[in-house]
């Protein structure tokens, strides 16, 4: 099977395609054939061994034999089953999360079912499934599990033009609350449109100095920090920061900086609860899917250097099987252009 992979930290020029054997699904294990994948900001930071402390994970000089292939989102078919499996048949569409196995980045996957894996709903694409999970999972980790968001409530979402961000409007607009966003200014009219009352133009405003006071301030991209978001904390607000190791994998330790309540965060790995919300939301349309760019596999190189640019709006995906790319979505070197919004919602 094709693969992609890297035996060393680095630019994006240390992924290789190579072939490796296809896997065989043992015991309660699956195998998917992958039809879609992503490029992530986190796989970005593993790709490059940042930050240094997360080395004591994926590898100390190298990365670790199980990190080699990356691929932290996927979508595509069950091809075969291990004599234990009983949860899926051939034929289901699923998409999921690899978590600290990664491995996406390839023509086959084999995951234990129990894994963080579903079926696909019947209207969603491979592209789209695959460019939900993290950033979707995330975004209910963080405010429907720890902030525990309800109706009436008021957040802020710092990188709310990301795909963790786009995804936590989204979210927190269903759970009742009145939504703020920050992006930049190209951006604005996006966040608006999936659910934003007011968009904050980073490049020309100032968010802390709005006068407005959050129950929840939700960092998607880490460029924020307590004391500068203190003073539009609520009296009981918290906020919410992200790692950008592997999202929702490594989430911040410890507990979370608050003004006035105290928040655990710490790792989560349980997207079983997460995934059956987001399948739910996609199978009535009441999510959108912000897509980016897509590029087949063998050009995975230049997807890893479009996000390391920064300028990433929503996904990026990488599509695997032939034939499986959203029409819409743009590649390096066309025409810049809007996103891609999925219809959903």
């Amino acid at each position: 099977m094709r693969a992609v992979m890297f035996d060393a930290y680095g630019p994006p020029d240390v992924l290789t395609q190579v072939d490796l054997p296809t896997p065989v699904p043992r015991g309660d294990q699956v195998l998917v054939r992958v039809h879609a994948t992503t490029v992530t900001s986190a796989e970005c930071g593993m790709r490059r061994g940042e930050p240094r402390w997360g080395r004591a994970i994926i590898g100390l000089r190298r990365p670790r034999n199980g990190i080699r292939v990356l691929g932290l989102e996927f979508a595509g078919e069950v091809t075969a089953t291990g004599p234990a499996a009983s949860r899926f048949r051939v034929g289901d569409r699923v998409f999921g999360f690899t978590g600290f196995g990664v491995g996406a980045n390839a023509e086959y996957k084999c995951l234990s079912e129990r894994a963080s894996m579903t079926t696909m709903p019947a209207n969603v694409t491979y592209p789209q499934a695959a460019a939900t999970v993290d950033g979707f999972t995330t975004a209910w980790h963080f405010l429907h599990d720890l902030a525990d968001l309800r109706p009436g409530q008021k957040v802020l979402v710092v990188g709310a033009s990301g795909s963790i961000g786009t995804y936590a409007v989204q979210l927190a607009k269903h759970l009742g609350a009145e939504v703020h966003g920050v992006c930049s200014g190209r951006n604005v009219e996006l966040v608006g449109s999936l659910g934003a009352h007011r968009v904050f133009d980073y490049t020309a405003e100032d968010f802390t100095a709005s006068g407005e006071r959050y129950d929840v301030v939700f960092d998607t991209v880490g460029r924020s920090s307590f004391a500068r978001c203190r003073p539009v904390l609520a009296r009981r607000g918290c906020y919410l920061p992200t790692t950008r190791l592997v999202t929702n994998s490594l989430l911040t330790g410890g507990t979370a900086v608050t003004r006035g309540r105290r928040v655990r965060t710490g790792m989560s790995v349980r997207k079983h609860a997460a995934l059956a919300a987001l399948r739910d939301l996609l199978g009535d349309g009441r999510l959108r899917v912000v897509i980016d760019r897509s590029y087949p596999l063998a050009e995975i190189v230049e997807a890893h250097r479009y996000v390391d640019s920064g300028h990433k709006v929503g996904n990026v995906v990488i599509t695997v099987v032939d034939g499986d790319a959203p029409p819409e979505s743009r590649r390096a070197g066309h025409t810049a252009r809007e996103p891609k919004v999925s219809p959903q919602g």
